[in-house]
């Protein structure tokens, strides 16, 4: 009879050492789990795990994240105008930098490989609806380069891997097509040759194909193509 009480009272404090054992780890699993990441000073916005970026008077549009994912590039509205300029903006807010200053509407930026400049379409002064050259800028400012110079519509460009070409929309007189360039400027390409429309190229990690929307007809698709042209 001894033995079994003492038996006993052992298996019960066994148990009380096991219950007291996961509750202390239940504790410890609660402190140690990974707070929700803020960026301090900055409202959040929906309910979720995002945070207002830009928070101003004006639209903000078209972001796009730098290659090392410190900064966005986007397109707003002047500060002295209702034309649109290129800023750029670290990811946790603050202060935006104005990288453009061309009193005229500019689209589409998107960063060098390397971070250190930023392409973009800009409409040149001539003709709103057809004439939008693709020009490049410094990422902090200055040193704009113009790239196409043509009395056609060019925009919805993308850098290849390298940073040596830049792909984009280009009318040719009757329809949309998907063009290349040397980034300095020269050389372009026509890349697609149809009677639809074709726009929003992007290039394959290698660099060889070109992925981009094109119309059928009917409705818009999905295809590739070689970036120097052929094997659509």
């Amino acid at each position: 009879m001894v033995k079994t009480n003492h038996l006993g009272a052992l298996a019960a404090t066994a148990g009380a050492l096991v219950a007291v054992g996961l509750l202390m780890l239940m504790m410890l699993v609660v402190e140690v789990r990974p707070a929700e990441a803020t960026f301090p000073g900055k409202p959040k916005v929906g309910g979720g795990s995002g945070f207002n970026v830009t928070d101003n008077t004006t639209n903000d549009y078209t972001p796009s994240y730098s290659p090392n994912g410190k900064e966005i590039v986007y397109r707003g509205t002047g500060s002295n105008g209702g034309h649109n300029e290129i800023y750029t903006i670290k990811v946790s807010g603050g202060e935006r930098l104005q990288v453009t200053n061309d009193t005229k509407n500019l689209r589409d930026p998107s960063y060098l490989p390397s971070g250190k400049r930023i392409a973009y379409a800009g409409y040149d002064g001539q003709d709103f609806q057809q004439d939008w050259e693709i020009y490049t800028i410094n990422a902090g400012g200055g040193g704009r380069l113009q790239v196409t110079n043509n009395t056609m519509k060019e925009m919805d460009l993308a850098y290849s891997p390298g940073g040596k070409k830049i792909a984009f929309q280009g009318y040719d007189g009757q329809d949309k097509e998907i063009y290349t360039i040397n980034s300095g400027g020269g050389g372009r390409v026509q890349v697609t040759d149809n009677t639809t429309k074709d726009g929003e190229p992007s290039y394959s990690p290698g660099g060889k194909r070109i992925a981009y929307a094109g119309y059928d007809g009917q409705d818009w698709e999905i295809y590739t193509i070689n970036a120097g042209g052929g094997g659509r």
